[in-house]
């Protein structure tokens, strides 16, 4: 099997995201797939699955929408009647695909990712290009929020607009712990909560 630069530029990024390689084909109901590369998240995004379709090779009949929608359509079914809670997104690498690939959106969630600013081996060829290219498959990555860092003076940055977003009224212990929680994720934001809940919670003797 060939592989393009932005399938491999894609594959990359993803696991930098969080997501590991579904060795293909893969079998679902007594089913066998095959997609140029299949991949699944981990943790909080553990029911995504991730199908790449490069329509630049044409591997797989890829260069077909017919073909795609069915096989996309085929292991949708398969999924259904293993009572599979996986949530599909397609993401078709190269030239768009027009017609039959429009029905994909009925059983899963499908990003287009035409061109990136990629060298040879794949990487973004500066921090523009690497910009663009999370730009189109933004549904898929961890959420960040920017820093003020070389912000214009008197520019508040996102986390501080979220700060001054918040009520008065809510506890500030409680607000500045889990902000400063999510930059590390999930875990971390569960974390601070039970450590403030456990503080608050002191059982008092009886009387």
């Amino acid at each position: 099997m060939s592989e393009s630069t932005l399938v491999r530029a894609l594959l990359r990024r993803l696991h930098e995201a969080g997501y590991d390689d579904v060795p293909t084909p893969f079998r679902v109901a007594s089913v066998d797939f095959q997609f140029t590369a299949a991949l699944r998240g981990r943790k909080a995004r553990a029911l995504d699955l991730v199908l790449v379709v490069d329509t630049s090779t044409g591997d797989f009949g890829d260069r077909d929408p017919r073909s795609v929608r069915l096989r996309v359509e085929a292991l949708s079914r398969a999924l259904d009647v293993t009572q599979s809670r996986y949530v599909l997104t397609i993401v078709l690498a190269g030239a768009a695909l027009a017609g039959d690939v429009d029905a994909l959106t009925q059983v899963g969630r499908v990003l287009n990712v035409e061109a990136a600013g990629l060298d040879v081996e794949g990487r973004p060829v500066d921090a523009d290009a690497a910009e663009a290219l999370d730009d189109q498959i933004r549904l898929l990555l961890p959420l960040t929020l920017p820093s003020d860092e070389g912000a214009p003076e008197g520019r508040l940055d996102a986390m501080a607009s979220l700060h001054a977003s918040l009520s008065a009224n809510l506890d500030a212990e409680l607000s500045s712990s889990v902000i400063a929680a999510s930059a590390r994720g999930e875990g971390a934001v569960t974390g601070a909560l039970s450590d403030i809940l456990a503080r608050a919670l002191v059982l008092r003797p009886r009387a």
